[in-house]
């Protein structure tokens, strides 16, 4: 029986970003299914009482060194945006409403997004650029903002930020193997020996 791996995300998170680069191959490698799930953070954070790392300066900066150290281990490329932190309810939003109406445009999206993000960096807050990536890879503003403003759209996005919460998750990435739950992309060894039981 195949095993899956969850992985509930948000584009804001660049661990969660550089988490994303290995998916695909911790799935071909494993054989298991890996189903992205997308959570909107801000509402965990608000959910669990946490924050972001960056709130406390020492660890921000600390975490700067070390995300820079995993692109490398994982040959990706990775800069830090400067426009951050960036509001990710619209482009949360739009994962779920992908999901939910076209899921094989899902990941095109998902590579987009990540890449806009934590590769180029643009600022994804911004109206202006989210339109000139979303048409760069081959989506269309307006149906794009009729599909975020769908009330099942917002209400998928809530279910799932609330389950990942009662779940026991508390930031992003969080994976889950059944009821085995790891968080943090430096975490993902733990994932594949789950998935493989080695």
């Amino acid at each position: 029986m195949q095993k899956t791996a969850e992985f509930f995300f948000d584009f804001g998170s660049p661990t969660t970003y550089l988490a994303h680069t290995q998916m695909a191959k911790l799935a071909a490698d494993t054989g298991a299914a890996v189903v992205y799930r997308p959570m909107l953070l801000g509402g965990v954070f608000k959910a669990t009482g946490n924050a972001s790392p960056v709130t406390v300066p020492a660890k921000g900066r600390w975490m700067g060194q070390d995300m820079a150290r995993f692109a490398q281990r994982y040959q990706v490329p990775f800069a830090h945006n400067p426009h951050f932190p960036i509001n990710t309810l619209t482009l949360m939003r739009g994962a779920a409403g992908l999901q939910l109406r076209d899921p094989q445009a899902l990941m095109r999206y998902v590579d987009a997004v990540f890449n806009a993000m934590w590769v180029q960096p643009c600022n994804m807050g911004d109206p202006a650029v989210l339109a000139q990536v979303l048409g760069a890879a081959g989506f269309e503003a307006e149906p794009f903002m009729a599909l975020v403003s769908d009330p099942e759209v917002k209400a998928a996005l809530v279910a799932t930020t609330e389950e990942a919460v009662a779940r026991g998750a508390f930031g992003a990435p969080t994976v889950f193997v059944g009821d085995a739950m790891f968080f943090g992309q430096d975490r993902l060894d733990f994932v594949r020996e789950a998935l493989t039981g080695k």
